[in-house]
């Protein structure tokens, strides 16, 4: 089970939007929270806001793409609240919008390094602490229900997000032996400023890029966000599913349907018998099955001598 009450928390893009929320739900909940966010101004105002509702928080800078950065706060928190870090919250993220055609490289290394190479960050440096301190946990990582389906204007965003959501799946398969649980928060739209990624892209939006940035665009992104799920009611969804050990949390009703289209697609591709080869499905599946038992006989834990 889930203990928040005392809980150290550690959550990534703490300082506004759905972070944010997770630190006022969680912290109200009596979990010590670690603010972890590459913003400053920002992290230091929410850091002194939670502290006016009593939560117990520390702020410290933190650009998810730097692995060794991740170490350091990881050591850092641990030292400050004189406790593991049990609970962990991956939701740091931003976005681009552009034609998939005018991406340019730098534009997925922006976007798949922070939205996917920051979760992997985040729980490369934490999963093995978490597990060696043998304390339980669970582990939440914001992803998107635009991470079940490709999209011509979210191309390298919509890559990362369904990469991230088959990572926390893997992971969930895994981890539970530890007492840690997984859950990956899906969401649609969130009141936040993500709009405002485009500001903090390393150097400029230059030429180099496909990444819609005119002020015309820019404020009916904004428009779209403002209409969003308020962050602490998003995060008490979160709250919610983590408690009762769901790996999936998609709080969004009016997505449903195109979610059910998705994946209704993809079974519809898949034929009811190979013509071709009859026989080869039966060997196929049998081969699979010799492989996981093999596999899971590998990665289960050596015996305590």
């Amino acid at each position: 089970m889930m203990v928040v009450e005392g809980s150290v928390a550690v959550i990534t893009g703490g300082a506004s939007g759905a972070g944010l929320g997770q630190a006022r739900v969680f912290g109200r909940a009596g979990a010590r929270i670690a603010i972890a966010d590459v913003r400053d101004e920002p992290r230091r105002t929410a850091a002194a806001a939670l502290r006016e509702e009593g939560i117990d928080v520390w702020d410290v800078a933190l650009d998810v793409t730097d692995r060794a950065g991740f170490a350091w706060v990881a050591d850092a928190v641990e030292d400050h609240f004189g406790a593991p870090v049990t609970l962990l919250f991956n939701t740091a993220g931003v976005n681009g919008f552009g034609s998939v055609e005018t991406m340019t490289a730098s534009d997925f290394d922006w976007l798949l390094g922070v939205n996917l190479g920051g979760v992997v960050n985040g729980m490369t440096t934490f999963v093995p602490r978490m597990i060696e301190a043998g304390q339980g946990g669970h582990i939440a990582t914001v992803a998107s229900v635009g991470g079940f389906e490709g999209g011509r204007m979210t191309a390298p965003y919509s890559a990362a997000k369904s990469a991230v959501i088959r990572l926390m799946e893997s992971y969930a398969q895994a981890l539970p032996e530890y007492g840690i649980g997984v859950t990956v928060l899906c969401p649609a739209n969130i009141r936040s400023g993500i709009a405002e990624s485009v500001r903090l892209r390393p150097g400029t939006v230059s030429e180099d890029s496909g990444v819609m940035a005119g002020e015309g665009f820019l404020d009916a992104l904004r428009e779209v966000h403002d209409h969003g799920m308020e962050p602490e009611d998003l995060a008490l969804h979160l709250k919610r599913a983590m408690e009762e050990g769901a790996l999936y949390c998609i709080p969004y009703p009016e997505v449903r349907e195109d979610l059910e289209r998705g994946f209704g697609r993809i079974l519809d591709a898949i034929p009811d018998v190979d013509e071709l080869a009859p026989a080869a499905a039966a060997e196929r599946v049998e081969a699979l099955a010799r492989f996981r038992e093999s596999a899971r006989a590998g990665a289960r834990p050596a015996p305590a001598t």
